[in-house]
Order: structure tokens, then C-alpha cells, then sequence
């Protein structure tokens, strides 16, 4: 009938309008029509390289005792189509610029990966860079999975074996991580990419679990893949509906595919992820998408095959045991000895790798010398993103900030001193939660510009300044991916919500990258707010994160400094901790230089053979010289010691640290609006805390900080307790938790 009619051509161009006008419906049906042959023994080859991955995911996992088998036996097809059929990626150049990146954001099927890396024959590299002719991964590193310092560690890590792309296993960090790793691409693209010479087109794959899709961080970074159009992100969900605890409809019922459209991705799927052939023609249609991101979802059996375990959530994360291994390779059809790896498999991989990755690499490198010809400066621009090497003159722009007693917020000299530096360092980018007026983190020089898709009339993918929408999560992760490219990425917010981006900073350390965090309102000067927004265990909570340098400047020459010391970094990332109310540019000409930051703490000023040792970061650092001057007044040898970074300041040699705290003085005292957490390994047990023990109070910042104990009454009365060795006790500091849990009572 005709309204059958209509409604038919209603359906189809519904169709159409979901699948974009770039893509060839055709793909999206298997092309049915064109499957006419099989070619028999590249079929029976790649079933050969598949069944070996399978295989020595199981016994990797069996001999180490240890492990999660059952996800590489479900995904061993994906990750070879992807890798023998699309992947431009070279072996024997790991770290070529323009790679595709592969993602194993499920980082518990680290085997998966390994399996790969050794099978393709992918090159170690060394810490400078230099490719070696050893291999990232051998058989011998497979058999010594999850031992301690073999190259295959439980999860993936990245900066311990090459080829792993991204340090993953809590789950939605990969995929996250992935998502700024391709809006590093695009920038790239926007940025180095001539007529004729396209030096940055790579595309990114992301490998999902059920518990990547779940994470809340996995909806913060889709939401912002789809919003910023990253078509050239592609993430391929492992839809096996098995968690640790049982069947994933015990805790989910959402419709993921329809969750992802309206994030504005393009959504396909296999509905076998043992069918390499519908596996290659669907990453083929996302190679053709040029609008939307694209997820692909891979119906798949966890531990396929095991006769015993598919299925099964006890597959999951424990060996199968030596009978299931053997009955499962007899269903295989693979011989029962251990870690057998056929040479025909190798072959076969590494011939299809060679044929497209290596032929591309080395066509690359051929348009990379013509193109340092044409545009040297672009060139020398992307060697030193390569080599993380600054460019000449960076700090030309850096200019001491004048004495001044009302001196600035340091979140304020910290925007002038991140404009002075990322005018200087082209690939330095970042944005802010929904913080930059507050913050003051944008960049405002002539061409920083927004990084935006195009099509939104806002700005382009060459800007400077990203907008992560309120997603510190996200932002956190994604700043890792854009590290992970060479970028220098920053990122702001609040630091009492530094709390929603903790696992990316602590990632951030594990990976060794130079991310940039920064955080203002640090603490009860935030005033009118409130305890929710006066960050007070937050401090040392950052201190406490291995490798993570946290910096709290006193003043806006020590900002400036600290932006100096930063910018150097190239291994570490820094926690910049900044101030919401003015405080006092220190005269240099009364105290030591603020260069002397690069040391962690220093004598600011005072005795040569101090009674008394005060110490102090941030905007207590005025206060501690009021209290110093109180207490010479009154005949007391003090030292004032700014301490900017505790954690760079414990890297010094011992006779520095004893320069400045040197062990004949054991009266000490910390003043810092925190808690005491920190300082005990500088103050000792005979020094004193003058810092928060309870939650903050809403009022203005002054009035807080007088009725929290902020004052030189305060500083000079725990000075003279700790110079009569009578520092306040455990008991004294839970007096005042009672009192503050009483505080109701009194209103």
C-alpha cells in the first residue's frame, strides 16, 4: 500500500540520516553481495595467528597462576583484524609520529597485548628514543607474565615495555586517555598539515570492557569525543555481559548504543566477534566517518571455547585451570604443548603489518625530509615535541614581578606567568572545568584561539584553549592522552575538587608524564563558600602520590619561578597549588630570591644559628613573617623557611636539607592551612602544627582565618610551647574534633 510505502521510505531515511552521508551503507551489511569467495589459506592462516593468541593468553596465565584469560580468548579475532588488517603501525618503528595508536583500555587482558607486541615482532626502544634490534616482548617475556621486572607486568605500562601506548587497568582510564590522544591528533593536523604534505592523519582504537562503559569517566569523555567531532576515534566495546560478580544485567539495563548517539557517535555492530571478515569491513566503515566518533560494539564469549568456563564469570579473572586449558585446545584443534608459536603465524602477521605499516612509515619519512626543507621551522617545531626539548629562548617572555604589600592572588601571577610561557611553547595547551574566569587559566595572547571543531563558528582544532565542560575526570585523562603525544597539556579547577580527578593524576605519576595541574582557592581563604569548598586534607593528599611534584608559591615571583621549574619537567607532573585572595610580593632585596624555589624550601630569612625554626607555604608565609618578626622583638634566634615544594626539598643532598633545618634546632613549627600530614617528617616530634584539624567555616576569608587559629598569636604561643618542649599533644588536637562535632549545640 502507499503508507506502507511511506513508511518504508521513512525507515531507510532514518537509516541514512544515522550512518552520515560519508558512509557506504553497503559496509554497514557485510557486503553481502560482494562475498562471493574465501580465500581458503588466508582463512586458515589467520585462524592460525588467532588460536595462537588465545592460546598463549591461557598458558601465560596458567604458569604465572595468576590473571584474566578469558577476555583475549573472547577477543583475540578483534584485535587481529584490527592489527593485521588496519593498523598503520610499524614494528620496527614503535614510535613513529604519525601511528595509529591501539589502545588496550581493558588493561586486566593485558595478554591480549603481549600476545601482540611478540607476535608482530615490535622493536624495544630505549629511554632516549634510539629503536633497538632486541624485541619489545619475546616468548621468554611471556612465559615470565606478572614476575617481577618482566616486560609483561599484570597491566599494561607504558614507558616499561613499548608498545604500550597507555598505562591502563582502572577501568575507563584507556578509553578516556584515548580521547585526548585524538584531539592531540587534530590539533597536530590543524597545525603542522600543508598542501601536500599531511604529516599527522592517524586514527586511535580504543579496546572496551563492560566495565569501561560503566565507569562514570567513560560518559565524561564520550560526551566531549562527540561534542568536539572526533571521527577519527573509534572504541570497540567487548559486549560479553560478564563482570567479576556475575551477568552485567545485575547491574546495568541502560541501551549503550542509543546512550552513545545521543552523545553523537556514530554506532555499528558485528554480532560475532569471531567473523574477522565483518570485523575488517566494520573498522573500514568508521575509516570513512568524517563527522562523528564511532563506537563498535563486538557481541563476543568470554573464554571462547573453554568447554566448561564460556560464558562463565569465573573466566574472568583466574586461570582455567590445566584440564580446561588442554580440552580447550583440543576443541582449537592446537596441540597441547605450552607456548607453542607456529612460524607461519609469525609470518603471517608480520608480512600484512610490513605491506601497510611499514610501507607507510617509510613513505612518511620520505615526505618528513621534504617537508623540513619547506617549512624548517614547523620541522625543528616537531623535533622538539619528539625529544621534549624546549625551544630556544623559552623563558624570554618571563619578566620579576616588583615588590608590593598587597601583592597579587597567586592564581592571578600564575596567569601571567602561564601566558609569558605557553607564548614561548607553541604545543603547550589546556583548558579549565568550567573555571578559566575564576582560575584565570586562559590563554589570551594573539592567536591562542579555542580548540573547537570548526563547524561550531567558536574557533578551530589548531586553538590553544580547550573547554572540558564541568568534567574534572575527563579532563584529567584527557590531559594524559595529549601528554602522551608530545603535547604540554594543562588543566584547572578548584582544589577542593581535585578530589573527582585523582586517578588520572595518579596515572599522570605512574606514566611519568609532564601534565600541568592546577588548583586554585586552596583552602579556607576561600571564605564565603564554605567547608565544602575549603580544601583541607587535600594538600597532603596530593604530597602523598609518588613522583607528583606539588608546589604552593608564597608569592608571585615564586609563581614565576615555579612556572620556570615546571616548564623544565619532562618526566614528572607538577600540582600547582594557588591562592583565591592577594598576598604580599615579598622584597627580594629583604629576603632570599624566590629562585631559590628550585630547591624545594629555603631560608627566607633569619638566624645563622636559629632557637626556632619556622616553615611555611603559600599565604601563611606572610603570616609566619609577622609572627618572626613578634618573636626576634622579643629576643628569639628565628629562622623563616618557605617551603613551595616538601617533595622537591626531600630530593636535596643531605647537606642542604641541613643548611636549612639543620638537627641542633628541634623547636619547629609548620604553619600551613592543612593538616599536619605533611610536615611530620620535617617538624619532628618535638615540633608543632599550627594548621587545620576540623572542617573550615563559612565567612569572609579574614574572619575565617582569625577564628581557625590563623594568627600571630597563634604562631608565636605553639613557638613557645615547642621552645619549652611542650608541643601540643595527640590528645589537645582531638580535643578540638570534640569540640567542633559540639559546635550545634552552641548556635
Amino acid at each position: 500500500s502507499a503508507a506502507c510505502s511511506r513508511s518504508r521510505r521513512a525507515t531507510r531515511n532514518q537509516i541514512a540520516a544515522m550512518a552520515h552521508q560519508n558512509v557506504d551503507l553497503d559496509l554497514l551489511f557485510h557486503q553481502a553481495k560482494d562475498r562471493k569467495t574465501v580465500d581458503k589459506v588466508r582463512h586458515a592462516l589467520d585462524e592460525r595467528v588467532v588460536t595462537c593468541l588465545r592460546c598463549l593468553a591461557m598458558d601465560a596465565v596458567q604458569r604465572a597462576n595468576s590473571g584474566h584469560p578469558g577476555t583475549p580468548m573472547a577477543m583475540a579475532p578483534v584485535a587481529y583484524a584490527l592489527w593485521a588488517r588496519i593498523l598503520r603501525y610499524d614494528p620496527n618503528d614503535p614510535l613513529w609520529q604519525n601511528r595509529d595508536r591501539f589502545i588496550l583500555s581493558m588493561g586486566h587482558a593485558s595478554m591480549l597485548l603481549y600476545g601482540l607486541l611478540f607476535l608482530a615482532g615490535v622493536k624495544d626502544v630505549d629511554e632516549s628514543g634510539n629503536v633497538k634490534e632486541e624485541m619489545s616482548v619475546t616468548l621468554d617475556c611471556i612465559k615470565e607474565f606478572r614476575q617481577h621486572n618482566s616486560k609483561c607486568p599484570g597491566h599494561p605500562e607504558h614507558g616499561w615495555t613499548t608498545g604500550v601506548e597507555s598505562t591502563t587497568g582502572p577501568l575507563g582510564a584507556g578509553i578516556s586517555n584515548s580521547v585526548g590522544i585524538a584531539m592531540a591528533r587534530k590539533w597536530l593536523s590543524a597545525t603542522f598539515n600543508r598542501p601536500g604534505f599531511e604529516m599527522f592523519n592517524f586514527d586511535v582504537f580504543a579496546l572496551c570492557s563492560d566495565g569501561d562503559i560503566q565507569e562514570g569517566v567513560s560518559h565524561e569523555a564520550a560526551s566531549l569525543a562527540g561534542h568536539w567531532k572526533l571521527d577519527n576515534l573509534c572504541w570497540i566495546w567487548d559486549n560479553n555481559q560478564i563482570t567479576i560478580e556475575g551477568n552485567t544485567a545485575w547491574a546495568i539495563s541502560e541501551d549503550v548504543a542509543t546512550r552513545f548517539v545521543a552523545y553523537g557517535w556514530n554506532v555499528l555492530r558485528v554480532g560475532d566477534a569471531n567473523d574477522i571478515e565483518a570485523l575488517s569491513r566494520a573498522i573500514a566503515a568508521f575509516r570513512k566517518e568524517k563527522e562523528r566518533p564511532t563506537l563498535l560494539v563486538v557481541d563476543s564469549h568470554i573464554a571462547w571455547g573453554a568447554p566448561t568456563k564460556q560464558d562463565t564469570f569465573s573466566a574472568h579473572g583466574a586461570p582455567l585451570g590445566e584440564a580446561e586449558v588442554k580440552a580447550t585446545k583440543e576443541i582449537y584443534g592446537w596441540p597441547s604443548e605450552p607456548f607453542l608459536v607456529p612460524e607461519d603465524a609469525i609470518k603471517h602477521l608480520r608480512s600484512q603489518m610490513a605491506d601497510r605499516g611499514g610501507v607507510e612509515r617509510k613513505a612518511w619519512e620520505e615526505m618528513r625530509v621534504q617537508y623540513k626543507q619547506k617549512y624548517p621551522e614547523l620541522s625543528d617545531m616537531l623535533d622538539s615535541m619528539k625529544r621534549g626539548v624546549l625551544p630556544k629562548d623559552w623563558d624570554k617572555f618571563f619578566k620579576d614581578f616588583p615588590a608590593c604589600p598587597k601583592g597579587l592572588a597567586t592564581r592571578q601571577s600564575s596567569s601571567e606567568c602561564l601566558n609569558m610561557l605557553a607564548k614561548a611553547v607553541p604545543w603547550m595547551v589546556g583548558g579549565s572545568c568550567d573555571l578559566a574566569p575564576s582560575c584565570l587559566t586562559t590563554l589570551k595572547f594573539e592567536g591562542a584561539g579555542d580548540m573547537l571543531p570548526p563547524s561550531t563558528g567558536w574557533g578551530d582544532y589548531s586553538g590553544r584553549n580547550l573547554h572540558f565542560g564541568i568534567r574534572e575526570h575527563a579532563m584529567g585523562s584527557i590531559m594524559n592522552g595529549m601528554a602522551l603525544t608530545g603535547l604540554r597539556p594543562f588543566g584547572s579547577t578548584f582544589l577542593v575538587f581535585v578530589d573527582y580527578m585523582r586517578p588520572p593524576i595518579r596515572l599522570s605519576a605512574i606514566m611519568e608524564l609532564p601534565c600541568v595541574f592546577i588548583f586554585t582557592h586552596d583552602s579556607i581563604g576561600v571564605g564565603e563558600d564554605g567547608p565544602t569548598h575549603q580544601p583541607i586534607e587535600h594538600l597532603p593528599a596530593l604530597r602523598a602520590v609518588p613522583g607528583l611534584l606539588t608546589f604552593r608559591p608564597c608569592d608571585a615571583n615564586e609563581v614565576m619561578e615555579m612556572w620556570k621549574y615546571v616548564a623544565k619537567l619532562t618526566h614528572e607532573p607538577a600540582a600547582m597549588i594557588l591562592s583565591r585572595q592577594p598576598l604580599p610580593t615579598l622584597d627580594r632585596e629583604k629576603h632570599a630570591k624566590a629562585s631559590m624555589l628550585h630547591h624545594g624550601g629555603y631560608t627566607l630569612l633569619g638566624a645563622e644559628q636559629p632557637d626556632l625554626i619556622l616553615m611555611s607555604t603559600g599565604s601563611e608565609v606572610a603570616l609566619m613573617l609577622e609572627a618572626h618578626e613578634a618573636l626576634t622583638k622579643e629576643g628569639v634566634k628565628v629562622r623563616s623557611v618557605s617551603m613551595p615544594c616538601i617533595e622537591l626539598f626531600r630530593r636535596q643532598p643531605h647537606d642542604y636539607i641541613q643548611s636549612v633545618l639543620p638537627d641542633a634546632c628541634r623547636a619547629r613549627v609548620s604553619i600551613e592551612a592543612a593538616t599536619i600530614d605533611s610536615w611530620g617528617c620535617l617538624i619532628g616530634l618535638d615540633g608543632e602544627h599550627v594548621g587545620m584539624i576540623t572542617f573550615g567555616i563559612s565567612a569572609p576569608h579574614k574572619h575565617a582565618q582569625k577564628e581557625l587559629g590563623f594568627t600571630v598569636d597563634a604562631v608565636v604561643a605553639a613557638a613557645k610551647r615547642v621552645l619549652q618542649k611542650q608541643p601540643r599533644t595527640v590528645e589537645s588536637y582531638e580535643d578540638v574534633v570534640r569540640a567542633w562535632k559540639r559546635r550545634k549545640e552552641t548556635k
